[in-house]
C-alpha cells in the first residue's frame, strides 16, 4: 500500500456520500434527504472540507441515511477513533480486501467475502438472492471505457485486514477486470475496528 497522505473523518463522510449519490440502491433516499434538509447535490458533488457547516450537514445526512455516529445500521459497532489516510492499493492488496459481513455479499462471493470469488460466480451467471448482476458488469464496462469512480472506503485494525465500508459495486467491478493497479482508496484503521470489520 502506498500512502499518499493523511485524510480525515470529514473527507471520509464526503467521499462516502458522493459514492452513494450514484448508487441505484441508496441514491434516491439520499437525494430525498438532501431536498428535505434544503441542500442541493452540490453539497456532495463539490464538497468544501474547509466549510464547517457543510461538514456538519454531511455528517447529519450520513447519520440519517446510514446511522453514522449513532451506533446503528451500517455503523453499529463502528469505533469513533479512526485514523484516516489516502492510499493506493496494488492489484494483490485489492484482491485481499473483503466485503462487509452482510448476507448478500456473503452469498455473492460463495461465502468467502472475496470480490475475486464473486467475480468468478458472476462470470458463471450465478446470482445472490436472484438479484441481477448487471450493475457490476455495467460498472466494469464504464471503468474500462475511461470513467473514473470515487475512492473505495476500506477499514480494518491494520492495512492487512481491510474490509470494504463503501464501494462494494465498484470493488466488484474492479474484480471483474482483475483489479487495476494503483486503486485509489481511503483507509480507516483503529485498534477496535475488528468489532466491526470481522
Amino acid at each position: 500500500m502506498r500512502i499518499l497522505g493523511e485524510s480525515s473523518e470529514d473527507e471520509m463522510v464526503a467521499c462516502f456520500l458522493r459514492g452513494e449519490l450514484s448508487s441505484r440502491r441508496f441514491g434516491g433516499n439520499l437525494r430525498s434527504r438532501l431536498v428535505a434538509a434544503g441542500h442541493t447535490e452540490r453539497l456532495l458533488t463539490h464538497p468544501d472540507l474547509g466549510d464547517a457547516a457543510a461538514n456538519l450537514a454531511r455528517r447529519a445526512l450520513l447519520a440519517a441515511t446510514r446511522g453514522y455516529g449513532e451506533d446503528r445500521d451500517l455503523f453499529a459497532g463502528f469505533p469513533g477513533d479512526v485514523a484516516w489516510t489516502r492510499a493506493l492499493l496494488s492489484r494483490d492488496e485489492a484482491a485481499r480486501v473483503r466485503y462487509v459481513e452482510y448476507s448478500y455479499w456473503v452469498a455473492l462471493s460463495g461465502g468467502s467475502r472475496r470480490p475475486s470469488d464473486a467475480a468468478r460466480r458472476i462470470e458463471a451467471g450465478q446470482r445472490a438472492f436472484d438479484v441481477p448482476n448487471e450493475p457490476f458488469v455495467d460498472a466494469a464496462h464504464a471503468f474500462a471505457g475511461g470513467e473514473r469512480f470515487p475512492p473505495l472506503i476500506l477499514v480494518g485494525e491494520s492495512p492487512d485486514t481491510l474490509v470494504c465500508l463503501e464501494g462494494h459495486v465498484r470493488l466488484t467491478a474492479y474484480a471483474l477486470l482483475d483489479f487495476p493497479a494503483d486503486l485509489a482508496c481511503l483507509v480507516g484503521t483503529a485498534p477496535a475496528m475488528g468489532r466491526w470489520a470481522r
